[in-house]
């Protein structure tokens, strides 16, 4: 038996990426071989390993039976398509649509529906779907990220029908369809490495399907090209696409593991084929799998940030687990059940702007589905076109359910056939659909209408939004973390108006949170703040305005003080977890028009029942300034006793000095909890805060790296 790996040449150094075409497509000695041969040779043992690789949702057994009579279903949309398949007509308004059916996920499907049954109507459709398409369609149709997609899924298929069948060979797969499929494969491969996307995730899937390409055919001539190319070409794309913190440059959480999976099948395809990677490259995998590792909330499931869909990726931290040897990824990917915690329970990352907070990592009493955890967003818009304009945005998950939510994207179609009218896309992506603050309607970044001349995945002559100005500034202006305080305060100044936007979240006690925004601008303008809850609370809230306002939904109550000039509305929203589909869910808007404002919310997540919970706003005088600082008291009941907890910011007016109670305080911020006499029993402020005979330690004032 011929070995293909005896003769493989060593993937060391990147030949250019264009090379005469040689007279066979194969070396010797399977140049030689006719059709038959081939395939015999191709279904024998070979020291070849690779696995296939499938989306669970585009795989699922009713869609490959739907397509078996025509039928194919992407983005929760529908359509039956005649044999031979018009694989060059798109039948949907929507372009993704056409881009998921050249994808070819199903060839996956009907793989695993062949192992499974060993029926061989799977293959012969297999076979006239792939020979349909070789037929009618042009190297590069649509677009290269697409053909480096189908190049991985006609493997990953080729790999359940041909070269690790669990059935006998059905004679659908003949040995002359055999050959036009590693043809049309050869050539889809060689367009890839001359038409690479520059950058980018697009680029980041091709270059794995050109390595994937070369490890499985070593018997092409250009195998070893495209292994060495793919592979200095991947350590580059690293390079340039994930920042020093790990998070992927577009800013989306989705898009980042999307990445990540890519690079790490590339890595394990290496690892199982003896072929040595540069340190580099496992360097930045550990970074990019340690921001998946804190940003997965308790449940498991990514919050979608930018464009992409809510969703687990579980299975990518037990990969970097077993790659990298790897406890708390083993920990976090088993939810608790193997491995060991983290050590950090607060994680910054500093270059992506993301900062999550947990409650707690399990053990013990404590149960790791049950924790809280928020991702606060204080980053960049993000390259390319997917992030969306919601800086200072949250999401916000507890004891095993999602309240506060990104929308989700729902679609990148912007068809204008919708029968409401709405422009679905610029919705999606919109600032009032996040939870931040909306001022007069606008987008945080400038978002226009132009008109798509050139011939591009979407159709010639349409409009088309497009980011049409500098994107708003975001900073992190303080971070702060003790044993009973959490603290992450940032700034966002846009540049289609003069309102500059300050968000500091506070986790009290690890049990319930304070969010205070605060806007400070030249001219009056109309402020939306926004609470997006998730489609479970969609016909179970109920908004209560008496003096303050209160609002339950399930698992989630909501409160602020009574504000002259603040209104208060229980909207319509939607949310998508999911491309193609969106629920209903209520969102919480709190509106007012004025130069300056200020709203201060306290979010009281719960298990088994609804706590009772009192906030108010009073003020103190300051020896600095005339105008007094509010303060935000929250009382409630904590291990069976009455308490309040107090909170005061100076917010950008310097800082406080003066009596607050029995205590002299100088600082710009203080927390403190008095029982139901008026006694402190506990306070925190940051580093160069004085506070003196507050009847409480002053060593509780100290910060903790926790």
């Amino acid at each position: 038996m011929m070995n293909p790996l005896a003769q493989m040449p060593a993937a060391t150094s990147a030949a250019p990426a264009c090379a005469p075409a040689p007279a066979s497509i194969f070396l010797p000695p399977w140049q030689r071989l006719d059709d038959a041969a081939l395939l015999a040779h191709f279904r024998g043992p070979r020291a070849v390993h690779y696995y296939p690789v499938a989306d669970a949702d585009e795989t699922r057994p009713e869609k490959i039976e739907a397509i078996l009579g025509g039928c194919f279903e992407f983005n929760g949309e529908t359509h039956t398509l005649p044999d031979p398949l018009d694989w060059l007509r798109n039948p949907s308004a929507d372009v993704e649509w056409h881009i998921l059916l050249h994808k070819f996920y199903y060839a996956v499907g009907l793989g695993l529906a062949f192992s499974r049954s060993g029926q061989s109507r799977y293959a012969v459709r297999w076979v006239d779907l792939i020979d349909g398409w070789i037929r009618m369609t042009p190297p590069g149709f649509i677009a290269a990220d697409v053909t480096g997609r189908r190049v991985q899924n006609w493997i990953y298929s080729y790999h359940l029908f041909v070269s690790h069948a669990a059935h006998p060979a059905p004679a659908a797969v003949s040995a002359g369809f055999h050959r036009r499929l590693l043809h049309s494969l050869h050539q889809q491969v060689e367009y890839l490495c001359d038409n690479l996307t520059p950058k980018r995730n697009h680029r980041t899937l091709e270059l794995y399907a050109i390595f994937l390409a070369g490890v499985v055919f070593p018997e092409m001539h250009r195998a070893a090209h495209w292994r060495a190319f793919a592979l200095e070409q991947t350590v580059a794309n690293m390079a340039s696409d994930l920042r020093a913190d790990g998070v992927h440059c577009e800013q989306s959480t989705d898009y980042h593991h999307l990445v990540l999976k890519n690079y790490l099948n590339l890595r394990r395809l290496a690892a199982a084929n003896g072929i040595a990677v540069p340190r580099a490259m496992d360097e930045a995998l550990c970074r990019a799998l340690e921001f998946s590792l804190h940003v997965h909330n308790p449940v498991g499931i990514v919050p979608s940030f930018s464009d992409g869909d809510a969703r687990s990726f579980l299975d990518l931290l037990q990969q970097g687990a077993e790659l990298f040897g790897r406890d708390d990824m083993l920990y976090v990917a088993t939810r608790g059940a193997r491995g060991r915690p983290p050590a950090a329970r607060v994680a910054h990352f500093a270059d992506g702007g993301y900062t999550v907070i947990r409650s707690h990592w399990g053990g013990g009493a404590a149960d790791f589905g049950e924790a809280q955890h928020l991702v606060f967003d204080s980053g960049p818009l993000g390259e390319g076109n997917h992030g969306h304009f919601d800086a200072l945005s949250f999401e916000l998950a507890a004891h095993g359910r999602p309240l506060i939510v990104d929308p989700g994207r729902y679609t990148y179609s912007e068809a204008a056939a919708t029968a409401d009218g709405i422009n679905w896309r610029v919705h999606f992506r919109g600032t009032a659909a996040h939870n931040t603050v909306c001022v007069d309607g606008r987008q945080q970044t400038r978002y226009l209408p132009k008109a798509i001349k050139e011939v591009s995945r979407h159709v010639q002559g349409s409009v088309r939004h497009k980011i049409s100005g500098p994107a708003a500034e975001t900073q992190l202006v303080e971070r702060f973390h003790a044993p009973q305080l959490d603290l992450v305060h940032a700034r966002v100044r846009s540049h289609e108006y003069d309102a500059v936007h300050d968000r500091c979240i506070v986790f009290v006690d690890r049990g319930y949170w304070i969010v205070s925004d605060w806007l400070r601008a030249d001219s009056a303008h109309d402020y939306a703040l926004n609470f997006q809850l998730g489609a479970q609370a969609h016909g179970c809230s109920t908004l209560r305005i008496d003096g303050g306002m209160q609002l339950s939904s399930p698992g989630l109550l909501i409160a602020q003080p009574a504000c002259a000039g603040v209104q208060h509305s229980l909207a319509a929203g939607w949310v998508s977890a999911r491309y193609g589909d969106k629920q209903p869910a209520p969102a919480l808007r709190s509106t007012t028009h004025a130069r300056n404002a200020d709203f201060d919310t306290v979010l009281v997540p719960w298990r088994d029942a609804e706590p009772i919970v009192c906030v108010k706003k009073y003020c103190v005088k300051t020896n600095t300034y005339e105008i007094p600082v509010a303060v935000i008291q929250v009382t409630l009941t904590v291990a069976g006793e009455r308490v309040a907890d107090h909170w005061l910011h100076c917010r950008g007016a310097g800082a406080f000095h003066g009596q607050i109670g029995r205590a002299n305080f100088s600082g710009s911020w203080l927390y403190w909890r008095e029982d139901r006499d008026g006694r402190w029993l506990r306070a925190a402020s940051h580093a160069g805060a004085v506070l003196r005979d507050g009847g409480c330690d002053p060593a509780l004032m100290r910060e903790d790296s926790r």
